[in-house]
Protein backbone atom coordinates (compact mmCIF):
# COMPACT_ATOMS: atom_id res chain seq x y z
CA UNK A 1 0.00 0.00 0.00
CA UNK A 2 1.24 3.44 -1.22
CA UNK A 3 0.92 5.74 2.01
CA UNK A 4 1.54 9.88 1.08
CA UNK A 5 2.05 12.31 3.85
CA UNK A 6 1.10 15.41 2.06
CA UNK A 7 1.77 18.64 3.45
CA UNK A 8 1.04 22.55 2.69
CA UNK A 9 4.00 23.81 3.50
CA UNK A 10 7.56 22.71 3.81
CA UNK A 11 9.89 20.39 5.97
CA UNK A 12 12.32 23.56 6.78
CA UNK A 13 14.02 22.64 10.05
CA UNK A 14 16.77 20.52 8.99
CA UNK A 15 16.38 18.57 11.92
CA UNK A 16 13.06 17.52 11.02
CA UNK A 17 13.79 16.46 7.60
CA UNK A 18 16.39 14.18 8.92
CA UNK A 19 14.02 12.84 10.72
CA UNK A 20 11.32 12.34 8.53
CA UNK A 21 13.67 10.71 5.80
CA UNK A 22 15.47 8.08 9.13
CA UNK A 23 11.35 6.77 9.46
CA UNK A 24 11.79 7.01 5.23
CA UNK A 25 14.51 4.67 5.36
CA UNK A 26 13.28 2.53 8.05
CA UNK A 27 9.85 1.82 6.01
CA UNK A 28 11.75 1.39 3.00
CA UNK A 29 10.59 4.33 1.24
CA UNK A 30 6.88 3.03 1.50
CA UNK A 31 5.37 6.12 2.84
CA UNK A 32 6.39 9.53 0.72
CA UNK A 33 6.03 12.97 1.87
CA UNK A 34 5.12 15.93 -0.54
CA UNK A 35 5.09 19.26 0.20
CA UNK A 36 2.50 21.75 -1.71
CA UNK A 37 1.45 25.06 -1.82
CA UNK A 38 -2.46 23.88 -2.12
CA UNK A 39 -3.16 20.46 -1.17
CA UNK A 40 -6.82 20.66 -2.54
CA UNK A 41 -5.43 21.08 -5.53
CA UNK A 42 -2.98 17.94 -5.49
CA UNK A 43 -5.74 15.81 -4.21
CA UNK A 44 -9.20 16.80 -6.05
CA UNK A 45 -9.07 14.45 -8.73
CA UNK A 46 -7.80 11.42 -6.49
CA UNK A 47 -9.48 8.02 -7.24
CA UNK A 48 -9.02 4.73 -5.23
CA UNK A 49 -7.23 7.29 -2.41
CA UNK A 50 -8.16 6.75 1.33
CA UNK A 51 -8.09 10.22 2.69
CA UNK A 52 -6.63 10.95 6.32
CA UNK A 53 -7.05 14.28 7.45
CA UNK A 54 -5.16 15.75 10.72
CA UNK A 55 -7.53 17.71 12.64
CA UNK A 56 -8.03 18.50 16.02
CA UNK A 57 -11.26 17.78 15.82
CA UNK A 58 -10.70 14.26 14.09
CA UNK A 59 -10.79 10.81 16.37
CA UNK A 60 -8.35 10.16 18.29
CA UNK A 61 -6.97 6.46 18.40
CA UNK A 62 -4.17 5.07 20.38
CA UNK A 63 -1.06 3.19 18.42
CA UNK A 64 -2.61 0.17 18.18
CA UNK A 65 -6.02 1.46 16.83
CA UNK A 66 -3.84 3.24 14.45
CA UNK A 67 -2.03 0.22 13.46
CA UNK A 68 -5.57 -1.80 12.77
CA UNK A 69 -6.78 1.24 11.07
CA UNK A 70 -3.80 1.15 8.52
CA UNK A 71 -4.39 -2.53 8.18
CA UNK A 72 -8.72 -1.99 7.46
CA UNK A 73 -7.81 0.20 4.99
CA UNK A 74 -4.94 -2.09 3.57
CA UNK A 75 -7.75 -5.35 3.91
CA UNK A 76 -10.89 -3.32 2.14
CA UNK A 77 -9.09 -4.19 -1.27
CA UNK A 78 -10.59 -0.92 -2.66
CA UNK A 79 -7.60 1.67 -2.11
CA UNK A 80 -4.07 1.98 -3.61
CA UNK A 81 -2.57 4.27 -1.48
CA UNK A 82 -3.75 6.39 2.15
CA UNK A 83 -3.33 10.20 1.84
CA UNK A 84 -2.60 12.26 5.26
CA UNK A 85 -3.06 15.30 5.22
CA UNK A 86 -1.61 18.14 6.77
CA UNK A 87 -2.51 21.49 6.43
CA UNK A 88 -0.13 24.52 6.98
CA UNK A 89 -0.27 27.63 9.35
CA UNK A 90 -3.75 28.21 9.17
CA UNK A 91 -4.88 24.49 9.01
CA UNK A 92 -7.07 22.98 5.92
CA UNK A 93 -9.45 24.41 4.38
CA UNK A 94 -13.54 23.48 4.08
CA UNK A 95 -13.26 22.03 0.62
CA UNK A 96 -9.86 19.49 2.29
CA UNK A 97 -12.09 18.61 4.76
CA UNK A 98 -14.88 17.79 3.16
CA UNK A 99 -12.87 15.16 0.90
CA UNK A 100 -11.47 13.68 4.11
CA UNK A 101 -12.55 9.09 4.72
CA UNK A 102 -10.87 10.11 8.00
CA UNK A 103 -10.61 12.81 10.44
CA UNK A 104 -7.54 11.79 12.66
CA UNK A 105 -6.69 13.74 15.72
CA UNK A 106 -2.94 13.18 17.02
CA UNK A 107 -3.91 15.09 20.33
CA UNK A 108 -5.68 17.94 21.36
CA UNK A 109 -2.42 20.28 21.01
CA UNK A 110 -1.51 22.29 18.25
CA UNK A 111 1.45 20.96 16.46
CA UNK A 112 3.91 22.89 13.39
CA UNK A 113 3.13 21.28 10.76
CA UNK A 114 6.61 19.95 10.49
CA UNK A 115 6.49 18.41 14.01
CA UNK A 116 2.99 16.24 13.00
CA UNK A 117 5.16 15.38 9.69
CA UNK A 118 8.02 13.78 12.10
CA UNK A 119 5.16 12.64 14.66
CA UNK A 120 2.97 10.88 11.43
CA UNK A 121 5.53 8.82 10.23
CA UNK A 122 7.18 7.99 13.65
CA UNK A 123 3.59 6.29 14.46
CA UNK A 124 2.91 4.36 11.17
CA UNK A 125 6.75 3.25 11.22
CA UNK A 126 5.07 2.05 15.14
CA UNK A 127 1.89 1.21 13.45
CA UNK A 128 3.92 -1.66 10.49
CA UNK A 129 6.06 -3.04 13.43
CA UNK A 130 2.44 -3.62 15.92
CA UNK A 131 1.10 -5.21 12.74
CA UNK A 132 4.21 -7.42 12.26
CA UNK A 133 4.46 -8.18 15.74
CA UNK A 134 8.03 -6.50 16.02
CA UNK A 135 9.86 -4.71 18.86
CA UNK A 136 9.70 -1.59 19.13
CA UNK A 137 5.91 -0.62 20.74
CA UNK A 138 6.88 -1.01 23.74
Amino acid sequence: MNIKIILEGKLKESFYHKGALEYQKRLLNRVEIIECDSILNLIKNKKNSFIITLEIEGKALSSIEFANKLKEIENDGYYNEILFLIGGAEGLNKETKALSDFKFSMSKLTFLHQEAVLILIEQIYRAYRILNNEPYHK
